[in-house]
């Protein structure tokens, strides 16, 4: 039996295979449950005892031989064969294989929250479908404020008390009618308002907020925080100017504006020939607001700022209309492959 053994071991040392189906041949022909192999462990039993352990070590050195040269044949017999090979996959997208990317609002998002990240300022979230409260009483809104009309906020027909955020402001005033100061938080999300669609606006919009309340926290907190976010997203070069505003939630309110990434300041087309972009709305949290929401405004202050995502990206990218965000074209996003 030794000698049978060793004769299919220089038997199988020499096996070749043209293409897969050769070697699955050979495979069935030695290792199937009816193969050569499996007629020797057969056999076994008829192998004298003093003999059995140097029989049974050869067997499976036998074994263990074939399995490795099937194998060997088999991934050989694939490269380069259209037909049969087990490696591949007739379900699988065929070459060359479209590598996806991050949505450029995506890419410009995560860059706003890695800045703050970096400044303290952690994650908050809530529900889009919101209630008036939280988007407006709590935030010094009144009765008859305009951002309540229709034209502008989406309303639930069946519970008028029941809307689509208008912005992501509701999210501060949930977390600090759950939250003692300090609270420094940021607040990414996705907001809506009754808008018509064009190049320049649309029905729903990313928004990103900030809030930091604190004893003793200043204006001039604020504008430093809001000097290096410009710097880190637009470049160290970067100028800021605050212009005075109003917002029912913030006392003193402003507008922020950028020194122009097109032209560095000297006036283009993108800045309207003013050297400046305006990117975001902020301002001191009024003692209304903290106190409505569990705070109390005798002790603490705080500063308070937003931004829209797309119009960030459009100053980044120069992208002309809003619509191509939600489009999905992929030749859009194509060109955002290589984007951070």
């Amino acid at each position: 039996m030794i000698e049978k053994i060793e004769q299919l071991m220089q038997e199988i040392s020499a096996l070749h295979a043209k293409n897969a189906q050769e070697a699955e041949a050979l495979r069935i022909k030695y290792l199937s449950k009816k193969g050569e192999i499996s007629q020797l462990m057969n056999d076994f039993r008829s192998v004298p005892a003093e003999l059995k352990k140097e029989v049974g070590m050869k067997i499976n050195q036998l074994k263990s031989l074939a399995q490795e040269k099937i194998n060997a044949l088999k991934e050989g017999a694939g490269e380069g064969s259209a037909t049969g090979s087990s490696s591949i996959d007739l379900t699988r997208t065929p070459y060359p294989i479209t590598l996806g990317s991050r949505h450029p609002l995506t890419i410009v998002k995560n860059e706003i929250v890695d800045i703050f990240s970096r400044l303290g300022f952690t994650l908050a979230e809530g529900p889009e479908v919101e209630d008036d409260w939280h988007v407006y009483s709590s935030l010094n809104f009144a009765d008859d404020h305009p951002a309540r009309d229709m034209q502008d906020t989406f309303f639930v027909e069946a519970h008028p008390d029941i809307i689509l955020r208008s912005h992501t402001s509701s999210v501060q005033s949930r977390v600090m009618e759950k939250t003692q100061p300090p609270i420094r938080i940021l607040c990414p999300g996705r907001v809506y308002r009754n808008e018509a669609v064009s190049a320049r606006a649309h029905c729903f919009f990313h928004q990103i907020e900030g809030l930091y309340v604190d004893k003793n926290v200043s204006f001039t907190d604020l504008k430093q925080v809001l000097l290096l976010f410009a710097q880190e997203l637009f470049g160290p070069d970067t100028k800021i100017r605050l212009r005075p505003s109003y917002f029912p939630f913030t006392e003193p309110s402003a507008e922020m504006d950028v020194s122009c990434t097109i032209c560095g300041g000297k006036g283009c087309s993108m800045c309207k020939g003013s050297g400046w972009l305006e990117i975001l709305g902020c301002g001191m949290v009024d003692p209304a607001v903290l106190d409505a929401n569990g705070i109390d405004s005798s002790i603490y202050t705080g500063y308070a700022f937003g931004m829209g995502i797309e119009r960030i990206t459009n100053l980044k990218y120069q992208v002309k209309d809003l619509r191509m965000f939600s489009e999905n074209d992929v030749r859009f996003l194509d060109e955002f492959t290589s984007a951070r």
